[in-house]
């Protein structure tokens, strides 16, 4: 997840307040702000003595040509760098990002901030938000907080639907109302994974539960902000998913509450462009994925040759990261 800075120096009361309440990381203020800060809530403090210090923590520059873009390089090595450019030429800072990490870009618009973070994809690591005036500011910090890159999904057919048996599984409570076509991907192997619809949906039984995705068995992988995986089990009240519509489009899910309760549990296996892909989740007809369009297709229902939407990688993972290494999950 990107770092989301606004610079509040010198300092402006309004600025600072808009930063808090907008979500973003950090402020940057003088010295006599930080105490200031301090009195209008709970958020990190950029300044020569906050809680993060230029120099010790932080380091300014400014690209002008090589002989900076090395310096930026060597300082990222153990301090964050925010990177000013006077052109806003793209090439220095994609250099930068291949090379770099902690590297950080002031910017003063919302097409600067998306500039910024489609650099190469991934982007840089945060941006620092410099403008004067508060609601521009939320602006920017409510599109980068709530949306990220679009993702390729694309068509799994299914081979087998079988029961296996009781288990645990785990259901997300987000802090988000969903819609029809959206959930989280979730998958037996972090190299393929299914777009499990939310309980978004009406039935005879049970009323809609929106902010609800019952995403599958503990030992399943879930996608999370900034391309990392983790275990279901390992969720926690305040960490974060990926939520996914069945175009692709992503914002950052905050989870709620985490319930694990033992039922019976169902194997899908289908063929994706990378293989075989499988998850495993609760058997109930309230369990649902994605088809092409959006629909939402009961796993009760679910028959070989129908198409649900997944999304599928190269490589394996270590610690949720993704590595060009060969790995088996099987």
């Amino acid at each position: 997840m990107k770092e989301l800075w606004v610079k509040a120096d010198p300092w402006d009361r309004e600025l600072v307040i808009a930063a808090i309440e907008a979500g973003a990381d950090a402020v940057i203020v003088d010295t006599e702000g930080v105490l200031k800060t301090k009195e209008l809530g709970v958020i990190k403090t950029v300044s020569d003595d906050g809680d993060l210090r230029w120099g010790r923590d932080v380091v300014y520059a400014e690209i002008r040509n090589s002989e900076d873009e090395e310096n930026i390089v060597d300082w990222s090595r153990d301090r964050k760098v925010v990177v000013s450019t006077t052109d806003w030429r793209i090439i220095p800072l994609e250099n930068l990002v291949a090379r770099a990490k902690n590297i950080f870009v002031e910017v003063c618009d919302k097409e600067e901030a998306r500039v910024a973070n489609g650099i190469l994809e991934k982007g840089v690591d945060g941006l620092v938000i410099n403008h004067r005036d508060p609601m521009i500011v939320r602006e920017i910090l409510v599109e980068c907080k709530g949306t990220h890159q679009p993702i390729a999904l694309e068509p799994f057919e299914v081979r087998n639907v079988r029961p296996v048996g009781m288990g645990d599984r785990v259901c997300l409570d987000t802090c988000t109302l969903l819609g029809t076509g959206q959930g989280c991907l979730v998958g037996n192997s972090s190299r393929a994974l299914f777009l499990i619809h939310a309980e978004s949906i009406a039935g005879p039984y049970v009323a809609p539960r929106p902010f609800r995705i019952n995403a599958g068995s503990v030992h399943a992988y879930v996608m999370t902000p900034g391309g990392r995986t983790r275990y279901l089990s390992e969720l926690r009240t305040g960490d974060e998913v990926l939520g996914t519509n069945h175009r692709g489009e992503t914002a950052t899910l905050v989870v709620g509450r985490v319930k694990i309760e033992r039922r019976p549990l169902i194997l899908i296996e289908a063929d994706s462009q990378k293989g075989l892909a499988t998850v495993i989740c609760q058997n109930a007809e309230t369990i649902r994925f994605v088809g092409r369009e959006g629909e939402a297709l009961s796993v009760a229902g679910l028959r070989p040759g129908q198409i649900v939407m997944g999304y599928g990688e190269e490589g394996g993972r270590h610690f949720g990261y993704s590595v060009h290494e060969n790995i088996i999950e099987q």
